[in-house]
């Protein structure tokens, strides 16, 4: 099945997808899911709730897949639809416990040494929106119009809700800091 997905391109997958041939849906998912997967752990701080946004997320995807325009890649079109899904789910009020940790750049600059479980316990301080903000931009990589598009807002509030997420955390590490 592998060589089946190795020997197409990703117009080919999504045309053989789009024609219900289960072994290129198959091959799509195979290809995406483990990325995808990562991504919306990092958005619901929830294993099984990471389960849940993986596969409605790819229901969404192939009931999707004939509109898929091919303005980006296929993959960060996927990843969108994962980050959407994920919201979604925050937004209805399913509560997470926890984050994989991910020393960014931006953090370690601060000069503190941050263990993983150390920025974990930071990161989870952070309220929905900044902590949505704060993983799409440094530890997804998007940039702050990318995310304003994602989640509905101006790129004004994903810069302000970035900062005042910065800004706790920092707060958070020199508090733990102090206490030490």
């Amino acid at each position: 099945m592998m060589l089946y997905a190795l020997s197409m391109t990703d117009t080919e997958l999504i045309e053989a997808c789009i024609a219900n041939d289960r072994l290129a849906q198959k091959a799509l998912y195979d290809k995406y899911s483990r990325a995808m997967y990562t991504t919306a752990y990092r958005m619901t701080n929830d294993f099984e709730l990471a389960e849940d946004v993986l596969q409605e997320a790819f229901i969404k995807v192939f009931r999707h897949l004939a509109g898929f325009r091919q303005e980006a890649t296929l993959g960060a079109w996927i990843k969108t639809i994962v980050v959407r899904t994920a919201l979604s789910h925050i937004k209805k009020g399913i509560r997470t416990e926890s984050l994989e940790a991910h020393h960014t750049q931006e953090l370690l600059d601060w000069g503190q040494h941050l263990d993983a479980e150390y920025l974990e316990k930071a990161i989870q301080q952070l309220p929905e929106g900044y902590r949505a903000v704060f993983v799409l931009i440094e530890v997804e990589g998007y940039s702050h119009k990318e995310v304003a598009d994602m989640l509905n807002i101006s790129i004004g509030t994903s810069k302000s809700q970035l900062f005042h997420a910065k800004k706790r955390l920092r707060a958070y590490i020199q508090q733990e800091k102090d206490n030490q």
